[in-house]
């Protein structure tokens, strides 16, 4: 049996995952704070989770509510449990990986150092799985107390390419194509080239023809959603039948995401890795949500910990 706990943001995926899985239950976190605003967090029924193996779902979209998360994920091992699982889908500072000039922070290594602090669990380090990390080298700068686990989302997507008319895969860049390219190798593949002119992108196809087919964008993540734009506009330059998105993690900050209501996109799917986009997207076409709770159920119950 895997207790679930999830912050507030996730507890809605949380009781979705344990209502289908009859080996997850979960047990509440009350999330208040005191009177100068820093938290006051309480798991109840702290005696069912000693012994056991537990999970915990976390978003840190929000920097203001990595603290609380944290604090909370940094205690929930000294209660003698036997496993820990952090799931945190989408890792917020990915982007800001490395630096190229002095003085630049790469936050990203801050922030493992940061989740590298959970302590260690009656069996060994906590697991800490992350969804399409911006750059896989970031394995590196958790620590060995804890053990971090990539996964993808993209495999939700092949379901959905069933249902179209002459599907392609067009990647942004080649990067993308070496990440995800062995996901599709039974379909046509494009791959784009992309120029940064300062804050201006432009995109060319390099490799593949688009022509009478209907093209589905891969990448990770969407934060202004420009390349995707123009990736769609040199694809339909070169007569793509059609043109749709997938992203994992649908990022969007300051409602980016309102351009695509009208730019032509026939499907744009992201996952539900960031909480606030997926309520925001929620019943707004061209955008479908496609939720990462049975994958994250599957996760849950590897190592066959359910019989231990």
């Amino acid at each position: 049996m895997i207790t679930l706990l999830a912050c507030p943001q996730m507890s809605a995926l949380a009781a979705r995952i344990a209502a289908s899985h009859d080996q997850i239950q979960t047990v509440r976190i009350r999330w208040d704070t005191f009177a100068d605003g820093f938290p006051n967090v309480l798991v109840e029924n702290i005696e069912s989770i000693r012994n056991h193996h537990l999970a915990f779902l976390a978003a840190f979209d929000t920097p203001g509510d990595i603290f609380t998360q944290l604090s909370a994920i940094y205690e929930i091992p000294r209660y003698a449990v036997r496993s820990f699982k952090v799931v945190l889908p989408y890792y917020p500072t990915g982007t800001m990986e490395r630096v190229d000039r002095d003085g630049q922070i790469a936050t990203a290594a801050t922030l493992a150092k940061m989740i590298s602090g959970v302590p260690m669990t009656l069996s060994g380090p906590t697991q800490v799985i992350i969804f399409d990390i911006h750059a896989l080298q970031e394995r590196f700068y958790f620590s060995d107390q804890v053990i971090p686990r990539l996964e993808s989302g993209v495999p939700l997507l092949r379901d959905r390419l069933a249902t179209l008319a002459k599907p392609a895969i067009a990647f942004p860049d080649e990067g993308a194509w070496k990440r995800f390219g062995r996901w599709f190798e039974a379909y046509p593949l494009i791959v784009c080239h992309k120029l940064r002119e300062g804050r201006q992108r432009r995109i060319s196809i390099r490799e593949g023809d688009p022509a009478g087919r209907h093209v589905v964008i891969v990448d990770d993540l969407a934060m202004s959603g420009g390349t995707l734009l123009e990736c769609r506009r040199a694809l339909v330059e070169q007569k793509a039948a059609a043109v749709s998105a997938y992203v994992t993690h649908g990022v969007f900050p300051d409602a980016a995401w309102q351009p695509f209501l009208t730019a032509g996109f026939e499907h744009f799917w992201i996952t539900d890795s960031v909480p606030r986009t997926a309520a925001d997207l929620q019943s707004r076409p061209p955008f479908e949500i496609l939720s990462l709770g049975d994958t994250i159920a599957r996760l849950l119950m590897e190592d066959g910990q359910e019989l231990l």
